[in-house]
């Protein structure tokens, strides 16, 4: 509804992951460049890592795209980790075009198996991408590890995308996981925006959204202010800015000010902290709860002291509520 107002020809912070709109910043290039190596040159499994709304998808569809262009890679593309390993394995053999339904697991891998060496055998390379990976499951990600075995003794038959969020290296480096994480070529990690670059993403995506002036309509103190809120994290960029947009129509002004980007991220509650209790360690809420026992037994003791006191008669309730460990 703004789009004629600010003259733009689109929305230029839609929060889907469209590859037109990548701003190429240096980590950026440097991790597409490490999953279309992984791949082109089949090092067999390549893992990105990122923080929430730093991009990753968006980069993985850029992949895809370059990909589409050849035609000698196939690929099948998961972005729902939390599957059992057999539908795991039948969602993959599905997306490659083989039958999987009611197949058991054994018929499942042969099947896959002899897919991948009969490419293989002409030259063809296939990919299996795994979008949040860091909700695989220890099962899942050991049958990943198993279909790394197959290769030749020149190369990996397989190239395998694992992308996700930091939760997905701590998987990996766990003792369970050891051999998977020797077996990974090539490992990248994006991070969010310094304020140049948020900068310049913001500028980037209203030029080509169509804005004849973006520095006008995003000033130099609102981009400031954008920082400050969104942390660098484009996907917080989006939402801020788009809301910014519609705020700065709806009072009929071309440049949005830092103050409206102020009231989107108190209407957003981007400044509230997180709850004391959530993110916290099971030892750590323990020694809350212990804590807690603690006050409750020194107020009973208290209690018993004062119990001849008129005024303390009639006992304070007290209620304490005891988390469950958050994990």
């Amino acid at each position: 509804m703004y789009k004629a107002f600010f003259n733009l020809k689109r929305n230029p912070f839609e929060i889907t992951p469209d590859p037109s709109f990548l701003f190429p910043t240096r980590r950026h290039n440097e991790a597409l460049a490490a999953l279309y190596y992984g791949v082109k040159r089949r090092k067999g499994f390549v893992v990105l890592t990122g923080e929430v709304g730093t991009g990753k998808t968006l980069l993985l569809r850029c992949l895809l795209q370059l990909l589409k262009r050849n035609n000698d890679v196939a690929y099948a593309y998961v972005f729902n980790g939390k599957l059992s390993p057999v539908e795991f394995l039948q969602y993959i053999a599905g997306d490659l075009g083989l039958p999987a339904s009611g197949k058991n697991k054994s018929e499942l891998l042969l099947q896959l198996a002899r897919y991948v060496i009969s490419r293989s055998q002409k030259q063809l390379t296939t990919v299996l991408v795994v979008d949040e990976a860091h909700h695989l499951s220890i099962d899942i990600l050991e049958e990943i590890r198993l279909l790394t075995n197959l290769e030749t003794p020149e190369e990996k038959l397989l190239q395998i995308l694992l992308v996700g969020q930091p939760e997905l290296d701590d998987k990996l480096d766990s003792v369970e996981l050891r051999q998977l994480k020797q077996r990974i070529a090539l490992r990248s990690h994006l991070a969010s925006l310094d304020l140049n670059e948020t900068r310049g993403y913001i500028e980037r995506r209203l030029q080509l959204a169509g804005s004849p002036n973006a520095p006008s309509l995003f000033p130099p103190e609102t981009i400031e202010t954008v920082y400050r809120h969104g942390k660098g994290i484009p996907r917080l960029i989006n939402t801020i800015c788009e809301n910014a947009l519609i705020a700065a129509y709806a009072k009929q002004i071309r440049s949005v000010t830092p103050e409206i980007i102020d009231s989107v991220a108190t209407d957003f509650r981007l400044g509230v902290q997180t709850h004391p209790m959530e993110g916290t360690t099971a030892t750590e809420t323990m020694n809350v709860q212990k804590a807690a026992r603690t006050l409750l037994e020194l107020y009973a003791h208290l209690q018993r002291e004062h119990s001849r006191d008129e005024e303390l008669r009639t006992p304070l309730r007290v209620r304490v509520i005891e988390h469950e460990p958050y994990i």
